[in-house]
């Protein structure tokens, strides 16, 4: 029963709308740090935009009764990592600067809502080795990008701890990729 209603086409397709607004949001927010942001590391910022991009796509796939098992390995590796990372620091700016407002509070909702919906689906994705492989790769070297060149979404109440969120960064990152592992690939070859 819960299969067959996550794979209605109606419900695919309300979860299709929902991202896709979603993901416009996204880059909207993003628009003053992409306005600043040289070319090349444009496709790298705007991580949770990226994401439920990725998962737009994959309910795309689905309802016309397809698998894209690269997509499926980005959408559910950075929906789990830029959902819980999201939450983790509008909660620690909640923490430091005592409000966040509105549109704080609904991106806590949001993010946690983009973590959990890339896990949903995890039984009807094709997710190999080789796909998680690319994933990692695409997730790691995006960490890059924010840390080391100095790219990642800015939080003006966080500055301070720029250092300890890329440590934290990576480790979500390695935990997001065993999770896919776990979930994706490790149920797959059962």
């Amino acid at each position: 029963m819960y299969r067959m209603l996550l794979m209605d086409k109606r419900v695919l397709t309300l979860l299709m709308i929902i991202n896709i607004a979603g993901t416009v949001y996204g880059y909207y927010w993003y628009r003053f740090q992409l306005a600043d942001t040289p070319t090349k590391f444009l496709l790298f910022v705007p991580d949770s935009p990226t994401a439920s991009l990725f998962f737009v796509f994959v309910l795309i796939a689905f309802i016309v009764g397809r698998n894209v098992p690269y997509i499926e390995a980005l959408a559910m590796l950075t929906l789990f990592k830029y959902g819980v990372w999201a939450v983790v620091m509008n909660v620690l700016t909640l923490i430091e600067a005592g409000s966040i407002g509105f549109a704080g509070f609904m991106l806590i909702v949001s993010h946690g809502a983009m973590a959990v919906q890339g896990f949903m689906y995890s039984p009807f994705y094709r997710i190999e080795m080789r796909h998680l492989f690319v994933a990692a790769i695409w997730t790691l070297h995006n960490d890059v990008i924010d840390y080391v060149f100095e790219m990642m979404p800015v939080y003006y109440h966080l500055a301070n701890y720029m250092k300890q969120i890329g440590y934290f960064t990576f480790w979500l990152s390695i935990l997001s990729i065993a999770l896919v592992y776990v979930f994706g690939v490790k149920r797959i070859k059962q």
